[in-house]
């Protein structure tokens, strides 16, 4: 055990963990022979295990101190935990249809016991890669963001409370640097951590690197990352981030979490849906050409940020008497000039949402962590194929975003692409 009294448990010391815990035992009862335990952590940083008993069931994740993946050589605070629990509770509280609960959060332990979403639950970029259509995602994913990034704005904030929770949410740096490293630093430069789909790709790895109009692009949204304290951000909301059925949404992991740009989390989900988009053709066999699932994609694409822009907006109409302090009513005192602001405002972060998203793209395809749209792909030439025109499409994004007006535009865009 370290000094700190923090110790990896395992599946045996987690049931004397579990014996120990009130909350926990209230949730599991108190046989616990009968306790079954499985490691199901297929993520980077945190051992993540499954606990059903016959009167209840929980997932039980704790954090370690470096990346799993790579191992000690590349440690990680495992303080991070804390920022994952307090994200979750908050934005629960503001989203409770689609995060899960936390039941019980061990700060020295760095542990967090929740809900556990049982079957037929899964990772919405598994039921993405076998082409299952989830006709409520666009639905609720729009309300989770609408609801977690609105109530944390100074939208609806005074400045105090917003400064307050700032800096609350500064001290998960650790994991906001990876970001920066991963996302904003290492596809423009040779980093020993990148790869692509050798050779195939290494000539459009090293366009990226060679790119200084890409370059310029990436400098501003990085500034963005780091210096707007926009909103309590997920942080990571990719489509591993998501647990779906049919008729439910559930938003997860939320260890990134800090204060920053809007964008980021509505840029991400969008840019790995476009991803998935890109990765169909490489799915496609006989019995299905996935092309009604491509057309699912793109509607839900669309549907996404139609109906968050909707459901922001009419956010913003009922609270603008609120407490918030970013437009205060005795200025902004006219209907045409609240209607100006609120154009400026979501044309921005129209904006932010296609940048940021671009950037995910391309760190999925020339960066260190990729995905498993793409990785599933067996024949390597056509993989390299899937992955060179969502990179091409990324790049477009990227640097004409000030230009794109409307989302069906971003979807012409991704169309043509497809053609070429």
């Amino acid at each position: 055990m370290a000094s700190d009294g923090f110790k990896p448990l395992d599946e045996k010391s987690l049931v004397d963990y579990i014996r120990s815990t009130p909350s926990l035992v209230s949730i599991l009862g108190k046989q616990f022979d009968k306790l079954e335990i499985k490691e199901v952590g297929d993520g980077n940083l945190n051992f993540v295990y499954i606990v059903v008993a016959p009167s209840g069931s929980i997932v039980i994740k704790q954090a370690l101190p470096y990346i799993r993946c790579i191992g000690e050589s590349w440690p990680m605070a495992k303080e991070r935990a804390y920022f994952e629990a307090t994200a979750l509770k908050e934005h629960g509280r503001l989203s409770p249809e689609h995060v899960p609960e936390v039941y019980h959060f061990d700060r020295t332990m760095c542990l967090i016991g929740m809900r556990y979403l049982e079957p037929p639950h899964i990772i919405l970029r598994k039921g993405l890669i076998a082409g299952v259509e989830y006709p409520l995602l666009a639905q609720h994913i729009s309300d989770y963001m609408a609801n977690t990034l609105f109530f944390t704005s100074l939208l609806y904030l005074t400045t105090t409370d917003h400064k307050r929770a700032v800096a609350e949410f500064c001290g998960n740096v650790e994991l906001c640097r990876l970001t920066e490293q991963v996302v904003f630093s290492d596809p423009y430069k040779v980093s020993e951590y990148n790869r692509c789909t050798s050779p195939y790709l290494d000539a459009d790895a090293e366009a990226v690197r060679n790119d200084n109009g890409l370059k310029i692009e990436v400098a501003e949204l990085k500034s963005k990352f780091c210096e707007r304290a926009q909103a309590l951000i997920h942080g990571d909301l990719h489509t591993g981030s998501l647990m779906v059925t049919h008729d439910s949404t559930q938003v997860i992991d939320p260890e990134f979490s800090f204060y920053g740009p809007m964008g980021f989390d509505i840029g991400a989900f969008i840019g790995n849906l476009i991803l998935a988009y890109f990765s169909q053709d490489g799915h496609a066999d006989q019995a299905n050409d996935r092309k009604s699932y491509k057309v699912w994609i793109l509607k839900t694409i669309t549907e996404t940020w139609n109906l968050f822009h909707q459901k922001f907006l009419v956010l913003w109409d009922e609270h603008k008497d609120g407490p918030g302090e970013a437009y205060l009513p005795e200025i902004y005192n006219n209907t045409e000039l609240q209607q100006l602001v609120k154009q400026k405002y979501m044309k921005e972060l129209f904006e932010d949402t296609l940048g940021f998203g671009a950037g995910k793209m391309i760190r999925r395809i020339v960066g260190v962590a990729h995905v498993e749209d793409f990785e599933s792909i067996k024949d390597v030439a056509k993989r390299a194929d899937c992955e060179r025109q969502a990179l091409s499409c990324a790049k477009k994004l990227l640097k004409e975003r000030r230009n794109i007006k409307s989302i069906e535009e971003v979807v012409s865009t991704i169309e043509q692409i497809q053609l070429q």
